[in-house]
């Protein structure tokens, strides 16, 4: 992993902002006796967020973010420091990653190929969906090794160079822990989801650990991001992405 894939994925996990207010938390029905992980389901979705980043400087930065998407198709976010400043405009498709940066002009607008070419690794707009919804990495598949272990199954998924480690919960099959490595050492992340809010009977993240572990010229280094969540509204009507840089 490089600084430019850890910042993509830092901004899509902040995606979100606005008040906070009291979450429902998921009660799931029972315990799941075969291996079917639960996926989010929706059109159009909305949500608000808080966030934390602390980098290994010891520099923290909080914010908030408004996140909308249109599944498989597109997910858009804007990200603001405060007093209703506009930071960061996001814009994810099937084809291209695009960041606006207004502040420190740090612009982003590549497919994801020469994202892949530049930097050696694969990502799509599919994974990014899963990691920030706490679904499976991907659909589990032939090849991929799945144990049972307690009330957890422990999913292992080798995808493009890069290993990820799923456990997801009996009790509402979603990921509750995700620890993903690429092959050649570059970089790491860990990402652990302690509790679930009902979202339209659905359970979504409520609150989500992100460490970071890339490279950078002048060594490896460590981000911790915190997400919580105040809002996630999986039935939203058509929403508009604007977007331009």
């Amino acid at each position: 992993m490089n600084r430019l894939f850890a910042g993509v994925l830092a901004l899509l996990v902040i995606t979100l902002a606005g008040c906070a207010k009291k979450v429902v938390l998921y009660e799931g029905e029972g315990q799941m006796e075969e291996f079917q992980p639960v996926q989010a389901q929706y059109d159009y979705l909305s949500a608000k967020a808080k966030i934390v980043i602390e980098e290994e400087s010891g520099k923290i930065t909080r914010g908030t973010l408004n996140l909308r998407a249109k599944k498989d198709s597109v997910l858009w976010f804007t990200m603001s420091p405060g007093m209703g400043m506009e930071a960061i405009r996001g814009f994810f498709t099937q084809d291209k990653i695009q960041i606006r940066d207004r502040v420190g002009q740090d612009d982003i607008d590549l497919t994801y190929a020469d994202f892949e070419k530049f930097y050696g690794l694969k990502l799509s707009l599919e994974l990014f969906q899963n990691v920030l919804w706490a679904n499976t990495p991907f659909e589990f598949d032939y090849q991929d090794r799945l144990v049972r272990v307690g009330k957890k199954f422990e999913l292992t998924q080798v995808r493009d160079n890069v290993r990820y480690f799923s456990k997801v919960e009996t009790s509402h099959g979603k990921v509750s822990e995700l620890v993903s490595n690429s092959l050649d050492d570059r970089g790491s992340v860990l990402a652990s989801f302690p509790k679930f809010q009902d979202a339209a009977s659905q359970p979504f993240p409520a609150e989500v650990l992100f460490k970071l572990a890339y490279q950078l010229p002048e060594g490896g280094q460590n981000t911790i991001i915190h997400v919580e969540w105040t809002s996630i509204d999986p039935n939203s009507q058509a929403l508009s992405f604007p977007f331009r840089f």
